[in-house]
Order: C-alpha cells, then structure tokens, then sequence
C-alpha cells in the first residue's frame, strides 16, 4: 500500500464550495476510487491550500484508470473550477517527494 501526499490550491473565495461539494462525493465516484485501488482519501484545508493523503495500492495505476472515467470527468467538472489548476490526470504524478519518518527509522 502506497501513501502518497499531493497539494493541490483553491481559487480565492471558493473555500466553502469545495467543503460543501466533498460533505459528501457522488456514490460512482467512491466505487470508482475502490476499484482503483483507493483505500482511503484524505484531504485537509488550511486558507486556499490543500493537502491529500491518498492511501492506494498503486498511486500512477489508479491515476491512469481515472484518466478516462467518465464518472471520474464528471466529478472533475465540479471540482476543477474551484481550483487554480485542473489536474488531467496525465503524466506520473508521484505526489510530494516523502523525505523521512520515524516508522522507517525505528
């Protein structure tokens, strides 16, 4: 299981559409994630910045499957215009480089 942290930036003024549109995601869209290999999904918000934990089997296999899901264009034709870039799913996106922890320490 991969855990891989990702940023992503809303567009000013548009904090509480985000909140509102994630107080619950589209039914298809959870089981198009599960079968994608999401285990779990988490985002947190401070101001415009966002930060996601996603919990996956495998981070650029999921990206590639939800590349061109239509569920997954719907969902992304709600959420993208909230934030300041549009994320394509294209390229191999490997979310932000892990720097240490203390589990691979110890």
């Amino acid at each position: 299981m991969q855990r891989i942290l990702s940023r992503t930036r809303l567009r000013a003024g548009r904090e509480d559409d985000y909140e509102q549109a994630h107080a619950a995601i589209p039914d298809a869209l959870v089981e198009r994630l599960r079968a994608a290999g999401v285990a779990n999904w988490s985002i947190w918000r401070d101001g415009q910045d966002l930060i996601h934990l996603i919990e996956v089997e495998d981070h650029r296999a999921m990206r590639r499957s939800l590349a061109d899901d239509p569920v997954n264009a719907d969902w992304q034709a709600v959420i993208n215009p909230l934030l300041e870039a549009d994320d394509d799913y294209s390229g191999n996106d490997d979310g932000v480089p892990l720097v240490w922890t203390l589990e691979g320490q110890a």
